[in-house]
């Protein structure tokens, strides 16, 4: 399918991580979909929540794979095969511990950088070359050992930092979408003024 293209939000699913740093990626999903006015449904086969949007030529799925973090490829590339969706038109949108939180970064390929999501998708997909989209958590304190922190709740202020990195995120998941890496980077890397 030529025309469609996938982004994919990792997280974990279940009510216990709901919000948390290391579910980011969950909430930028949430929102283009309700942008989009897009309804989630579960798709057993794929064990993926999945929004369509199709309007004026454009097809995109928003994925959610519930098959918790370490184990996303296996959504994400089962959707993948299915759809016949190339490379260059998946997206996947990530947490990273190693960009301060306010921070969003898009790459057109790369590394997993350590991050388990990204590792299983690399795997299942035989290949590193698709976009992702880095939304920052930093670390607390420095530090590596970072379960606890990734898996916690943000705090009032980080929430509400978060909403604006959020829609920024979002904007520039749609930016790929509609012209590409090159500009979607141009335009919206960096830090994300907690003022606008």
């Amino acid at each position: 399918m030529e025309s469609l293209h996938l982004v994919v939000g990792l997280g974990n699913p279940g009510a216990e991580y709901l919000r948390t740093r290391h579910n980011a990626e969950f909430l930028v999903v949430e929102e283009l979909a309700r942008r989009a006015s897009a309804s989630w449904h579960f798709e057993k086969k794929f064990d993926a929540r999945v929004a369509k949007l199709e309007r004026g030529g454009q097809r995109i799925l928003f994925v959610q794979p519930q098959t918790f973090m370490n184990l996303s490829g296996e959504s994400a590339g089962g959707l993948m095969g299915f759809y016949q969706v190339p490379l260059d038109r998946l997206l996947v949108v990530t947490d990273d511990a190693d960009l301060p939180l306010g921070e969003i970064r898009l790459r057109p390929k790369g590394s997993s950088g350590g991050h388990h999501g990204l590792e299983s998708i690399e795997k299942h997909l035989g290949s590193r070359e698709f976009a992702r989209l880095k939304v920052g958590i930093g670390r607390k304190d420095g530090r590596r050992e970072i379960t606890g922190h990734v898996l916690g709740k943000f705090s009032a202020e980080e929430a509400r930092l978060m909403e604006k990195v959020l829609q920024r995120a979002a904007d520039q998941a749609a930016c790929w979408v509609a012209e590409g890496s090159e500009k979607a980077m141009n335009r919206f890397n960096g830090v994300v003024n907690p003022e606008l």
